[in-house]
């Protein structure tokens, strides 16, 4: 069943970004949707069966709507084609559409419950391979797309990502928030360079990947157990240091790439305002980020901690793990 359902996680992707007509978009949209529902619910958990309930609602709702632009623009025009999307009305309701599937605000609210609800590797195929059909439909239809829109709910994004998420002690969530911020880095550019958005998500991808596979690794849900992570695997610890602030995009680092490259394309476009705004509202982000850092290595805890000491571990981390964090620490030096 496992294989099934990656399988055909896989196969919705790729027959999304591979479309040209509007229909095979949508039928690999769900067929994604449908297969990650079971990873959701795997547990039986109440809360991850309520995660599902709500991620299949969401999404149904924003196939729908997608289903609803396409229709009203082929309507008006006659074309099927994606890149041909020009009626104002099916722009706009396209908009709504994918920013519900990415959850981008004012359609965020789903997105860190259901993570809360998952595991962490599940967590992880989330906000990264379950992003990218909906980028890829952004980035084709974006010259026909209203920027102004786009802008405001960039930048409110970034905004709720980095205030919603200073106050979470779950690392779940603390992700959601961080995806959701980083989203909205994705969004500002893409009316004015859609490669650059795309770039943004592949690095973004990269660096989740590494966190969150640290965090399974560690077996953390919360910031009480990843403080007593550093007894079991000290390197790691360090290491998931490096991916958070990559992550927050301090500048050695892989994750400042986007943001530089981002900055320089939107004071070019004459708007060095919305750059100021947006560089300002990550440093919230930089402060959750430095939090879960200061949890997992900084500090060494008080021993009053009603959390037993892991062990220490002796297994050779996962090569995945090492390759993905080299990579978010070392590429763009």
């Amino acid at each position: 069943a496992k294989l099934i359902f990656t399988t055909s996680l896989f196969l919705g992707t790729t027959i999304t970004i591979s479309s040209n007509h509007w229909i095979t978009a949508w039928a690999g949209l769900e067929i994604n949707t449908l297969a990650i529902l079971p990873l959701i619910s795997k547990s039986h958990h109440p809360r991850s069966i309520e995660a599902a309930t709500k991620y299949f609602l969401t999404q149904a709702t924003a196939s729908t709507l997608v289903l609803f632009a396409s229709m009203t623009n082929a309507w008006h025009t006659g074309q099927w084609d994606i890149t041909q999307l020009t009626h104002p009305t099916s722009c706009l309701i396209l908009t709504s559409a994918i920013a519900m599937k990415l959850g981008l605000v004012p359609f965020h609210f789903w997105f860190p419950e259901v993570l809360q609800g998952s595991p962490l590797a599940t967590g992880l195929l989330l906000s990264t391979i379950m992003k990218f059909p909906p980028v890829v439909l952004l980035v084709m239809t974006s010259p026909s797309l209203n920027p102004t829109l786009l802008t405001f709910m960039a930048i409110s994004s970034a905004a709720l990502g980095g205030w919603m998420g200073l106050n979470q002690t779950q690392t779940r969530k603390i992700m959601a928030f961080s995806s959701i911020s980083h989203l909205g880095w994705m969004t500002i550019i893409i009316s004015y360079d859609p490669k650059l958005t795309l770039l943004n998500f592949y690095l973004y991808t990269m660096m989740t990947a590494a966190v969150f596979l640290i965090l399974n690794t560690n077996n953390t849900l919360s910031l009480s157990t990843l403080m007593t992570t550093w007894a079991k695997n000290p390197t790691l610890s360090a290491m998931l240091l490096l991916a958070l602030l990559s992550l927050a995009g301090l500048p050695p680092l892989t994750g400042f790439l986007p943001k530089w490259l981002i900055i320089q394309e939107l004071t070019k476009q004459d708007m060095a305002i919305a750059a100021t705004v947006i560089s300002l509202l990550s440093l919230l982000g930089l402060f959750f980020y430095l939090r879960l850092a200061y949890c997992a290595t900084i500090t060494l805890p008080p021993h009053t901690t009603n959390h037993m000491k892991q062990w220490h571990t002796n297994k050779p981390v996962n090569t995945s793990i090492a390759i993905l964090t080299t990579m978010s620490t070392m590429l763009l030096p």
